[in-house]
């Protein structure tokens, strides 16, 4: 077995030993190669383990909604590093995400919110960027991840009233409860 494999081996047992989900190493080479390509462009992470250890952990979490291993692995190395330039915790994201799109990339809400954050059309024009697309997903998380944190700002990282500004739901609290329901759920690290 080449050192790549034992380290994804080694991974897997940690991951398990640290009390999150047990991670079995998947011996399909495409898999591994995926996964070291998106170790490779990630710079948003201290170092190179701990971009294996989170795409690892997270990829597996991911799987029952994207199922193609190198579309999920970019999307995952996406998040990560447009949440950590907005200053997020990527799991929050992936948690926004989960109740905003069920991760469908081209979803499109009845109010006509876009993409895996469903932001809304309007900021293109108030941007002045009306050719930026939406169902881009580093556009889209570029745009969510920023909005996301104004909102967080806005309201002094009290995230109850924040994740409310972000649905368009102010004042109520079953969205921010849905949202942090998955995070507790599926993403808390």
């Amino acid at each position: 077995m080449q050192w790549r494999g034992w380290a994804v081996l080694g991974l897997g047992l940690w991951a398990a030993g640290a009390g999150a989900q047990p991670i079995a190493p998947d011996p399909d080479p495409e898999l591994r190669a995926a996964l070291s390509e998106a170790v490779a462009a990630s710079d948003s992470f201290g170092d190179r383990f701990d971009a294996e250890v989170w795409l690892l952990d997270m990829s597996g979490r991911l799987q029952r909604f994207m199922p193609d291993d190198a579309e999920r692995l970019e999307f995952l190395r996406l998040v990560h590093a447009e949440s950590r330039r907005a200053n997020l915790s990527p799991e929050l994201v992936l948690s926004l995400i989960e109740v905003e799109s069920l991760f469908d990339r081209f979803a499109i809400s009845s109010a006509g919110a876009l993409g895996f954050m469903q932001v809304m059309p309007f900021w293109l024009k108030e941007l002045g960027r009306p050719d930026d697309n939406l169902f881009n997903p580093q556009t889209n998380l570029r745009y969510g991840c920023t909005i996301l944190r104004h909102y967080l700002d806005r309201e002094r990282d009290d995230l109850i009233p924040a994740l409310a500004r972000y649905n368009g739901s102010y004042g109520k609290t079953w969205y921010s409860e849905r949202v942090l329901k998955a995070f507790d759920h599926r993403w808390t690290p």
